[in-house]
């Protein structure tokens, strides 16, 4: 046995999210897909986790343009309004100077103080969006924005403007127009008394105006009338703009509490089909393949995972029964209830039959058709044996009991034949009671081998150090296989060099490990390497035990009954090893399969058993590392 040496596959990537955008050369497009996805992580209040895992950004897909802003962090309602609000009093400073300029070119210059106040607005408006775009405001907090907040945009709007609206008298403009946009902003983003209270400051504004002008010389009744209709109209305003801001905002909030719920529809409905056997294809018209999950993934291809979505099913030889089924069901519209079974064809002597069922989505009313169809596909074998373990259950159940049974007669035939064998002389009586002790041996192995398979039900183990149980198990295998000096570089065993915990009881993992390695040494070559022994992490829950040899491929007439029990290739094999493998992985939730390897990786013919992941105690891990 070689040194243990740290050997993991190559992981899988996360799963690819559902419609991943096609390449540029891709042939078609769905809905939505122009869409850009806004930046940033998208908050959630039920998990702002799975928000920033891979696959997470084409949820977009789903979204119209409104609905994507939503979902962009500190793009709430205020938030936005009041980036407006910035840049239109940088726009608004810009043109106040500019037409003061133009006055004092066409040579009647306005006063100093005039020029100096809207040169003054427009330098503070340019320096608070500088600073508010490096420091964005809280504006989306339930009291609006902050005192110090309002106080630099709002409140010198409105001294700035009141400024220019006393001082427009000697200029002949009239700035009354521009008190509505603090008035309209402080609506908005400020809470409902303040906001009242700078429509009142600039009625006051107003009214003082016309007081002074009627003073002056004008028509006192009318200037004050004027200017109180203003500045109602600046309540009225104030009022208008908080009422919209508040709606607007409470709709938004719904309109994020229902973007959560999809969002966490989406994941919850991605982690299902991820985490199905079954493999689901989600395929276009044109052969591209929008979605695959893992299961859909390894079946495939011969080993491994295969390519992640989208890719092209078209051009690959394995896969044009697939191609041809799919043109099929768009063609027709239908397809049988129950499925077909389609061969797919690797390699000459290699090839996976996959029971095929088709579904159509329909994309909204004007856009065309059935354009997407979702593949469902299993593996025949496993059809196959989900049939067999339903009809071997029950008499799973009542070879139990006869094998109860016959346990006693057998004891005392054993008991009465050995005594026998102690009181005879004959050199023929004694060949004949060997025989007797020998196959009554064989019946007690037999009755051993059908309690053992007896269905039972799932158990819940503690976690073991798969790594320990594995090495432990393959060295009194070896000690116990009857193995030449020479025949012990046959079994090469790779193993993790840190311990690995499973859910799995140790004298049924041994009892597994070494009916696989029975079964690999007899149908090898008995060459160096030609049986393999693997441990290692496969994705984040699993561990993955492989067994394989490099004798003749299994063909698909055995292949099928591989883990059927009472099916044995020897003329005096029980046909119950494999089977009882697989009734003791189901037990702990593991799984075993058979795959066919290309024969370029030496061992064609390779058994895996999938195990569920376990924290080992701290204490275990420590004294097994030390050690």
């Amino acid at each position: 046995m070689s040194a243990a040496t740290t050997t993991a596959e190559p992981a899988r990537g996360e799963p690819a999210a559902w419609f991943k955008p096609l390449p540029a050369s891709g042939p078609t497009t769905l809905a939505g897909e122009g869409v850009d996805d806004p930046p940033g992580e998208a908050e959630s209040q039920l998990d702002t986790a799975w928000a920033a895992a891979p696959g997470r950004e084409s949820d977009s897909r789903y979204l119209s343009r409104q609905m994507m802003r939503l979902s962009v962090p500190g793009q709430h309602t205020r938030q936005r309004i009041f980036r407006a609000f910035l840049r239109a009093r940088i726009v608004l400073g810009a043109a106040i100077a500019i037409t003061h300029v133009g006055i004092g070119a066409m040579g009647s210059w306005p006063d100093g103080t005039l020029v100096g106040l809207s040169l003054a607005y427009l330098a503070l408006a340019v320096v608070t969006g500088l600073r508010f775009d490096a420091r964005a405001a809280t504006v989306d907090r339930p009291g609006g924005l902050r005192r110090r907040d309002w106080l630099s945009t709002v409140g010198v709007d409105l001294l700035c403007f009141s400024g220019l609206h006393l001082l427009a008298p000697s200029t002949g403009l009239n700035y009354a127009a521009l008190l509505v946009q603090p008035v309209l902003m402080a609506g908005v983003l400020v809470p409902g008394r303040r906001a009242l209270a700078i429509a009142a400051a600039a009625t006051l504004v107003l009214l003082g105006s016309a007081w002074v002008s009627g003073t002056s010389g004008g028509d006192l009744s009318a200037l004050m009338l004027q200017a109180g209709l203003l500045g109602s109209g600046l309540f009225v305003v104030s009022l208008i703009a908080g009422e919209l801001a508040t709606r607007l905002e409470r709709e938004e909030r719904t309109a994020r509490g229902s973007l959560e719920r999809a969002r966490q529809e989406t994941q919850l409905n991605r982690l299902v089909i991820d985490e199905m056997q079954d493999g689901v294809l989600v395929v276009d018209r044109a052969g591209w393949v929008r979605r695959a999950n893992p299961a859909a993934g390894a079946l495939l291809v011969p080993v491994g995972q295969g390519r992640e979505p989208p890719f092209q099913l078209r051009g690959v030889a394995a896969w044009e029964a697939l191609v041809a089924a799919i043109d099929e069901a768009h063609a027709g519209g239908d397809w049988p209830e129950n499925g077909r079974d389609l061969p797919v064809v690797f390699e000459p002597g290699l090839t996976r039959t996959l029971r095929v069922r088709v579904r159509f989505t329909r994309r909204p009313e004007g856009r065309g058709g059935e354009d997407l169809c979702v593949l469902f596909l299993e593996d025949v074998r496993a059809v196959q044996a989900r049939t067999r373990t339903e009809k071997l259950a029950a008499m799973g159940r009542v070879s139990a009991g006869i094998a109860h049974e016959i346990r006693n007669p057998l004891a005392a035939i054993t008991q009465a034949g050995a005594l026998l064998l102690e009181e005879a002389s004959d050199p023929a009586q004694r060949r004949l009671l060997g025989m007797v002790a020998d196959n009554a041996e064989r019946l007690r192995r037999i009755v051993d081998d059908v309690l053992e398979a007896a269905p039972s039900d799932r158990t819940e183990a503690g976690a073991i150090d798969a790594t320990a149980v594995v090495e432990s198990a393959c060295g009194e295998w070896l000690r116990t296989a009857r193995l030449t000096p020479a025949e012990l570089l046959v079994v090469q065993v790779d193993l993790p060099s840190a311990p690995m915990g499973v859910r799995f009881d140790p004298d049924h993992l041994r009892r597994v490990l070494v009916n696989l390695l029975d079964n690999a040494l007899r149908h090898s070559t008995r060459r160096p390497g030609g049986v393999q022994v693997r441990l290692f992490p496969k994705g984040e829950r699993d561990v993955a035990l492989s067994v394989s040899n490099d004798g003749e491929l299994i063909g698909p007439d055995v292949e099928r009954f591989l883990f059927e029990p009472f099916f044995s290739t020897r003329s005096r094999g029980t046909g119950l090893g494999l089977y009882i493998c697989r009734e003791l992985c189901g037990r702990y939730g593991a799984r075993i399969d058979y795959r066919a390897r290309p024969d370029a990786t030496g061992t064609r013919n390779e058994f895996q058993v999938l195990m569920r992941r376990a924290e080992l105690p701290v204490q275990e891990v420590r004294l097994q590392l030390g050690s």
